[in-house]
């Protein structure tokens, strides 16, 4: 960042003041606030639809909206979800929580409030661990998490008057969606401190079945909080980045807000509590509103919506329900497959990872053999192409037997990239039919691989003679020259293992 400035105020001066500081050192102060759209087949008040990608303003009924006389009705399938993350954070449950109204004006919001929980949320403070890039962990603390309905949304894009003025659509299918919104406390320190933290929660709502956590859809959403101070000093004014809905933009966004309100700040400037956009396509935040406080909402009890209250039988028949999280496979995956702690971490990291590696390794039964094609040649490829497993064409069957054919010698190494390519590239849906379609079957006859091998000796004496002449310790890299020669004769189906015995012993 180059030199750090301190700010001093010098008495009878109107202006601040810099030094040159070398000595003072910027920190970053984040929190997130996660906005997880919960997996339920209706919407949190009202009986109407969540699915995605229906027809705009199709999937909002007189509940949605909040016309005169209609009464909602708690979700109780968004209860359970909400109270499975809040077991699988160790978090408070709230045995007590109000639904609340939240009073502001939108254009997607028609009731002209959003009913949510302030005072009493569903959950208390919890704990997410996080991995560092370095290979420690840290914890990020909860503050809390609360039930509340999604707003409909506002299409900028594409809408335009007769006289070509832009103008805002509104698609109100959204609202009313059941939203679990994870509140940090602001205990992150670097942007890949945050993606890894909402990583974690992708992790764990996704296990949880609660959310599939499509963040391109909007299931997964984030609000950053970030401020900058120098360490030691207290805490600087913090601006909110709102709705941000990918990995990569996270880092970006809290990147560049951190450079702008660094570069503020030593030009004398102050930052102004305030909500951001971040702009993906400039790569950079622009201001959006000013930052409403609390009191600004006019926060009360919803009057037609009874608090919601919990007993000890409920939450344990909930924890006996809950499945094995990312913590507890990856553990598993070091203890009972023999996996390293790296490995199993890769491999544990989302749901559909995991489920996949799982499979590979049933049809192969080799845990290790499974887990380097998997974090190998199929992640390699899925990146080159920008594919998710979920959507992986090679199934984890399929590679499986790919792995299995391997193992039992049936291909070699480089045979196993011709079929997987092929395989990726639907040339086949059979293993077996791939390797004798394009004649990769494992030649293991050693009189069969002798011949080739006598013939590259008979077809290379200049080579032979150097090689015999070459001291010991010479001849380990010049025999690969042979290996090479046999493998292209046999079309790569010669056993290496084999032609580098028969090599040895023919070659003395």
């Amino acid at each position: 960042m180059g030199i750090n400035w301190h700010r001093l105020q010098i008495s009878n001066s109107p202006q601040p003041c810099f030094i040159e500081d070398n000595t003072m050192e910027w920190e970053a102060v984040i929190g997130l606030e996660i906005h997880v759209q919960l997996a339920t087949q209706s919407k949190i008040f009202s009986g109407a639809s969540i699915a995605f990608g229906s027809e705009p303003n199709t999937q909002a009924c007189a509940v949605d909206l909040g016309l005169p006389g209609i009464l909602p009705v708690l979700n109780e399938t968004a209860v359970e979800m909400a109270v499975k993350f809040g077991l699988a954070v160790d978090a408070e449950i709230g045995m007590k929580s109000v639904f609340e109204r939240k009073n502001y004006f939108y254009p997607d919001l028609p009731k002209g409030y959003q009913t949510t929980q302030n005072d009493l949320p569903i959950i208390g403070p919890g704990l997410v661990e996080i991995q560092l890039e370095n290979g420690t962990s840290k914890h990020i603390r909860i503050h809390h998490a609360h039930l509340e309905e999604d707003a409909g949304k506002s299409l900028h894009e594409a809408f335009f008057d007769e006289n070509g003025r832009g103008m805002t659509g509104v698609d109100l299918n959204r609202a009313g969606t059941p939203l679990l919104e994870i509140v940090s406390q602001p205990e992150m320190n670097s942007a890949k401190e945050a993606v890894a933290y909402i990583k974690a929660v992708h992790s764990i709502v996704t296990y949880l079945g609660i959310s599939d956590g499509n963040m391109a859809e909007g299931s997964m959403r984030c609000d950053a909080n970030v401020s900058m101070h120098y360490k030691g000093t207290p805490l600087g004014t913090r601006c909110e980045i709102k709705n941000i809905n990918s990995f990569k933009f996270i880092e970006k966004a809290i990147n560049h807000e951190i450079e702008r309100q660094i570069e503020l700040l030593e030009d004398g400037g102050r930052v102004i509590q305030e909500t951001r956009l971040y702009d993906p396509d400039k790569n950079e935040t622009r201001s959006m509103r000013s930052k409403e406080e609390a009191n600004d909402y006019r926060y009360f009890p919803c009057p037609d919506l009874l608090p919601v209250v919990l007993d000890e039988a409920y939450i344990e028949h909930i924890r006996s329900e809950m499945p094995e999280l990312p913590k507890q496979k990856k553990q598993r995956f070091i203890d009972e497959l023999g996996l390293s702690a790296y490995d199993a971490s890769v491999l544990s990291s989302t749901r559909a990872m995991a489920d996949y590696f799982e499979q590979v390794f049933q049809t192969c039964g080799d845990a290790k053999s499974a887990a380097n094609w998997v974090m190998g040649e199929l992640s390699a490829q899925m990146n080159k192409d920008n594919v998710e497993v979920e959507n992986c064409p090679v199934s984890a069957v399929q590679l499986g037997q790919l792995v299995k054919r391997i193992i039992d010698s049936t291909i070699n190494a480089k045979a196993a990239k011709q079929v997987f390519v092929a395989l990726w590239e639907k040339e086949g849906n059979s293993v077996d039919e791939i390797i004798a379609d394009k004649g990769l079957k494992q030649v293991t006859d050693t009189g069969a691989i002798a011949a080739v091998v006598d013939e590259v000796l008979a077809k290379n004496p200049q080579q032979v003679e150097q090689y015999l002449a070459a001291p010991a310790d010479k001849r380990g890299k010049m025999i690969g020259f042979f290996v090479g020669q046999i493998m292209k004769a046999s079309k790569g189906t010669a056993n290496p293992q084999m032609v580098n015995q028969l090599l040895s012993e023919k070659l003395g």
